[in-house]
């Protein structure tokens, strides 16, 4: 995504912005693991994981008077066969909060599930986008942006002086160009936009704002797709930002699971930590497959002149909705499922 905003507003070298971008993204995800190791393994003792899981000791410790209560309710009632099951709830707290200074057993469980989403997510990219479609797709609504950034200048000249800067901006353009070729082949809708600053750069006279504006759009529109591009990249590090704070929140969790209440707090915890996750890849499925139909589509055309305006709203906005969405009604029906199997259990203890 950072390759994109830096293509529109950057005229430097293209070996170095793609260069760039590729880093920016790696960096990225290198630096929330990181973050990860830091707060849920490295130094426990001492961080913020060990100071919530401390808090959550002392919710423990204080709901269990609470606890003690409603069990010896239950062992006048139930005559030891309910009591018995309660008994469990205690044990978990105290081996899920037990800290040991390099990561508790929820800290190191949490992390597992988190890589565990991350394996599955990986998958479905490398499954579903084999031929880099997202990618393709993205790079085809800003291309002409690209070469705007570099043909737009030219239109302020004209004569001899237009002609010099037409054929400077095209020998960048023209990297450009090769440079979606090396990554994607010669595909038909680098042909059209090739063409079509072709035609530009070879025209006789003055070049007309029409004629401009047909290829690069207006800059409101160029200013509308970086803004929106920069949106699904900034959701993108919220889902994971998201992550991190439910699994920071787990020990509080635990720790409120001894009150005697029908709705366990780490059955809440545990779902929302699974609803990120479900947001997450439900994006990322929604993003390829959309982009599959853009280029197997309208990127196979090199007659077909689309305007891709939608596809940037789509992820910008639409598809973050729309994965939240579903995964509101995943994170229900996991919690409905871990509510539904805990009392069974309880029932048959």
């Amino acid at each position: 995504m950072q390759l994109a905003i830096q293509l529109i507003f950057s005229q430097v070298g293209i070996d170095q912005i793609i260069d760039t971008g590729t880093v920016t993204s790696q960096s990225v995800a290198e630096g929330w693991d990181k973050q990860w190791l830091d707060l849920l393994q490295n130094n426990t003792s001492n961080n913020l994981y060990g100071s919530l899981t401390n808090l959550g000791i002392f919710f423990a410790v204080g709901t269990l008077l609470f606890f003690m209560i409603q069990f010896l309710r239950d062992l006048i009632s139930y005559e030891y066969s309910r009591p018995i099951s309660a008994l469990i709830w205690p044990f978990i707290v105290v081996v899920l909060l037990s800290n040991s200074g390099k990561g508790s057993i929820l800290s190191n469980l949490t992390l597992g599930v988190r890589n565990f989403l991350n394996t599955v997510n990986q998958q479905v990219l490398v499954t579903a986008d084999a031929n880099k479609t997202y990618q393709q797709a993205l790079n085809m609504s800003i291309a002409e942006e690209v070469a705007g950034s570099f043909l737009r200048p030219c239109q302020s000249l004209t004569g001899e002086q237009q002609s010099q800067c037409f054929v400077k901006a095209a020998e960048k353009v023209n990297v450009l160009w090769q440079k979606y070729r090396n990554m994607y082949g010669n595909k038909s809708w680098i042909i059209r936009l090739q063409n079509k600053v072709d035609n530009i750069r070879y025209g006789t006279g003055i070049v007309s704002e029409t004629s401009f504006n047909s290829l690069l759009g207006s800059t409101v529109q160029t200013s509308i797709k970086s803004f929106l591009v920069s949106l699904q990249y900034a959701f993108q590090n919220l889902i994971e930002a998201s992550m991190l704070l439910i699994a920071a929140l787990g020990p509080i969790a635990v720790g409120g699971s001894l009150l005697p209440v029908a709705g366990k707090p780490i059955f809440a915890w545990l779902t929302g930590f699974l609803s990120i996750g479900i947001a997450k890849i439900s994006f990322n499925i929604i993003a390829v497959l959309t982009a599959a139909v853009i280029v197997n589509g309208p990127g196979q055309n090199a007659n077909v002149d689309p305007d891709l305006m939608w596809f940037i709203i789509f992820l910008g906005i639409l598809a973050p909705i729309l994965s939240l969405l579903v995964a509101a009604a995943g994170g229900f029906a996991v919690f409905s499922a871990i509510s539904n199997t805990a009392s069974l259990v309880k029932e048959r203890i």
